[in-house]
């Protein structure tokens, strides 16, 4: 793509946020119970409208060369982004169910399920590569150190002979194997000849030979015309790739290239553009910078001798935090600014009155607002959209876009280059603001000699503000540093020898395979509960753990989540989409299980210690993941003999205050990982574990999926002998961990080489599939009751009851009237 294609795509996203930003005015008026479903639309429509343009936003920045379009592109970025994770907030709260059924909004929208998929920004491993390169250094320089002595015990040495002896078995036995094949192929075929010669040979005349070789030939042709026909059938329907298919990986090659090329020449122009930064404010300070600051100097003083002319006496100069002599450039005559200060010190009388008195009707409010639930039963407030932190940021951004960038002409810059029109523009607002800070102090030195000097007054004392009783707002406890004289690289190295750093295995995301549930409007209309596809899952951990660590910014204005628990049976890829996290946000990889913290910091004490080094270092070498398996142990009913040496409860307390000092801004997550939950305490699991993700056994069209993508993944091609519907019809109750072992079981190297022979067929996967144990209804159901004990499913379950219980109610009624 050009520049112009990226700009008028920059420009498209604009109207379509200007459309948004008009429907988000509607959500704030809240919505009765009765409508909850059109409310639950209304949510679904906008959270697909923000994720399209998300993605449009993430294609512009990553490859947009211009720096200053580039930032504010940045910011739509992260806001857009924050948004969305409130919306999915919202769908939560209001659906009270963490996968959402957005069929019948895709089909109005008329978008593809493809258009579900959150897209996650390039720029979060582009801008992070540098930093985890050197934490993979470290990370391998201090493992290197450890390797020499554990290679030393495990290496033992060989004699020559031994090794030649060795060699001389291997090579004999290959041999003995090769001449049994060949013999077995030479009995067979004198077995053949033998039976020929007892049956004797049917004779055929020269007619019946010719029409026996016509049929031969004419039924390969007619084959072969057949298997064209129906290839280029499907190569018409889009079911098969194109022959040309070697020239479109060309041009994906050529614009891939294309993409690096850009990123490049980005890395050149924002080296220019901060050397241009630097000079135009070292310019703007040398040449209007005394000019700004005598025109300062003559504005406050002209505003001294007006207020003592007409009060009487010299004015109180604006406090720092008020915006200092801020207040005085605004187009404000000396009277208004003095009404200005003398209301603000009367308004903050009034507050402290009004306090007391909220204080009383909060209380009052209180019972009353008891005594309404329980006449009314209805919570009208689930229906309304909470406050947004990022709507300012998003409109803020599309006005700078209206007035600075919208009209401007793409010809003026054809190089890309810098406007230096706007840089100078910013650069005249900070040097003000520095000059400002600095005339403020030399002009309150002026007031305090005009006043000794005219009215003979010392600087009036400031009234230091009335302390409240009771807890300080705004102020938390703050942690006790165990560690304070010891650097992060020692306590990396220490973290590391221990094994609690782990060295995370490359997965992407898009590796976790998995369809979308296309019945679930379907389901929840016939009152089924949809239970969530892998496709769902795949998309709640990129919302839930990638986005927020990707960005400081999204961070910080999302909705804070602290931890997320993995529940489902073993097989499920729980510890993959744990690695992918790490691998999408290049996040480093603690590992807090039980199993791994046998003989390491013993005692209360060192279970103190090792929650608290490992946060604090998680803390300071963010984004990181903490990671939990076998999260249940930490939180046992009771606990097994087998467990007892572990200790697995030890850090129970410890890991529940660390996880509170967490704040928007640490881009730590800690991720559980259970298959039995059933086994802990469950208001404890759920205190410490914000959300919690069900991964139920497959559907078939996720089977389906994972049984083609997992066989083109071995370097195969399926072919139409291969049923995959009857494999995925066969695999019910099969996890992808099971289907991906009968498939590494089935295509050995011997088979790989038979291929061309003999095709793959279904039938070859079955055998594999018996040995292995599914996932039984039972386990499966008993993992559905421990949910729907969980906060957010005891919520579902309530409000479920809650719609039969209206629905047979009107039921009665009608029968009632027909009577």
């Amino acid at each position: 793509m050009s520049e112009g294609a990226y700009q008028r795509l920059w420009e498209s996203s604009h109207v379509t946020l200007q459309e948004l930003l008009d429907q988000e005015q509607t959500l704030l008026e809240p919505v009765p119970d009765q409508e909850r479903q059109t409310f639950q639309y209304r949510l679904g429509s906008l959270y697909l409208h923000y994720l399209g343009l998300l993605r449009c936003f993430d294609t512009v920045y990553d490859q947009l060369v211009q720096p200053q379009k580039r930032r504010l592109v940045r910011r739509l970025l992260d806001s857009v982004a924050g948004r969305v994770l409130e919306l999915k907030d919202e769908l939560v709260r209001v659906e009270l169910c963490e996968t959402h059924c957005l069929d019948l909004v895709l089909q109005d929208l008329k978008l593809t399920p493809a258009d579900l998929e959150v897209p996650i920004p390039k720029y979060f491993l582009l801008e992070q590569s540098t930093t985890m390169q050197e934490q993979r250094l470290m990370l391998a320089e201090i493992l290197s150190r450890l390797e020499p002595v554990s290679s030393r015990k495990s290496f033992t040495g060989m004699h020559r002979t031994e090794a030649i002896i060795l060699i001389q078995r291997a090579e004999r036995a290959r041999q003995g194997r090769l001449r049994a094949t060949f013999m077995q192929e030479i009995r067979r075929d004198e077995e053949r000849d033998r039976r020929i010669r007892e049956d004797g040979r049917h004779k055929f005349s020269q007619g019946q030979e010719a029409v026996t070789i016509q049929k031969v030939w004419k039924g390969y042709l007619q084959r072969r015309r057949t298997q064209q026909d129906r290839r280029t059938e499907m190569e018409f329907i889009g079911m098969l790739p194109s022959p040309n298919q070697v020239e479109h990986l060309s041009i994906i090659s050529q614009a891939c290239q294309g993409e690096d090329g850009r990123r490049i020449r980005q890395m050149e122009k924002e080296e220019e553009f901060q050397a241009a930064m630097v000079k135009t404010h070292d310019s703007l300070a040398e040449t209007e910078g005394p000019d700004m600051k005598e025109k300062m100097k003559e504005q406050i003083r002209q505003w001294f001798i007006e207020c003592h002319d007409l009060t009487g006496r010299f004015p109180d100069y604006p406090d720092e935090s008020l915006g200092g002599s801020y207040l005085i450039f605004a187009d404000k005559t000396p009277e208004q600014v003095r009404m200005e200060l003398e209301m603000q010190v009367q308004e903050n009388k009034k507050r402290e009155k009004a306090k007391s008195k909220e204080k009383e009707k909060d209380e009052k409010e209180k019972k009353k607002g008891k005594e309404e639930k329980a006449k009314k039963g209805e919570v009208d407030a689930a229906l309304q959209v909470l406050p947004s932190r990022c709507i300012p940021v998003i409109s803020a951004g599309h006005e700078e876009y209206l007035n600075i960038w919208k009209n401007r002409c793409g010809g003026v810059h054809p190089s890309q280059n810098y406007d230096s029109e706007t840089l100078r523009e910013e650069k005249r607002k900070e040097v003000e603001l520095e000059i400002r800070i600095q005339v403020d102090e030399l002009m309150r030195q002026e007031l305090r000699n005009l006043r000794l000097a005219v009215d003979k007054e010392e600087e009036r004392p400031l009234r230091a503000p009335k302390k409240t009783p009771g807890k300080k707002p705004g102020i938390k406890k703050k942690e006790k540093d165990l560690t304070p004289n010891r650097s992060v690289e020692s306590l990396y190295e220490e973290l590391a020898i221990a094994g609690l750093v782990r060295k995370s295995e490359p997965v992407a995301l898009k590796d976790y395979i998995g369809d979308c549930l296309y019945l679930g409007s379907a389901l929840s209309l016939a009152k089924k509960l949809p239970m969530p596809s892998l496709f769902d899952i795949r998309q709640n951990v990129a919302l839930y753990a990638v986005l927020r660590l990707g960005s400081p910014d999204i961070h910080t204005m999302a909705p804070l989540i602290r931890s997320i628990l993995l529940v489902g049976p073993s097989g499920m890829g729980k510890k993959m989409l744990v690695k992918a996290v790490c691998t999408e946000t290049g996040s480093n990889l603690f590992d807090l299980s039980p199993d791994n913290l046998l003989g390491k910091y013993p005692g209360r004490n060192g279970a103190q210690m090792m929650v608290h080094i490992v946060f604090k270092v998680a803390r300071l070498l963010q984004p990181s993941v903490i990671w939990i398996g076998n999260a249940e142990k930490n939180f046992y009913k009771k606990i097994p003999k087998e467990d007892r040496e572990i200790d697995p409860k030890r850090i129970k307390k410890d890991l529940t205050k660390a996880l509170r000092l967490l704040t928007p801004g640490d881009r730590v997550m800690l991720i559980g990982t259970t298959s039995r939950p059933q086994l802990a305490e469950i208001r404890g699991l759920c205190q410490v574990y914000e959300r919690i993700l069900l991964m139920p056994r497959p559907d078939y069209a996720s089977r389906y999926v994972l049984w083609k993508r997992m066989i083109e993944a071995q370097g195969i091609q399926p072919t139409q002998r291969l049923d995959i519907s009857a494999l995925a019809k066969v695999s019910d109750g099969y996890t992808p961990g099971h289907i991906l072992q009968a498939i590494q079981s089935v295509l050995s190297e011997r088979r790989f080489l038979q291929l061309s022979k003999r095709p793959l067929v279904a039938s070859e996967f079955l055998g594999q599939l018996s040995k292995l144990d599914p996932v039984y209804r039972e386990e499966e159901e008993s993992l559905k009751d421990w949910y729907f004990k969980t906060p957010l499913g005891k919520k579902n379950m309530k409000h479920r009851m809650d719609q039969l219980e209206a629905e047979e109610a009107k039921l009665t009624k009608e029968k009632k009237q027909r009577k």
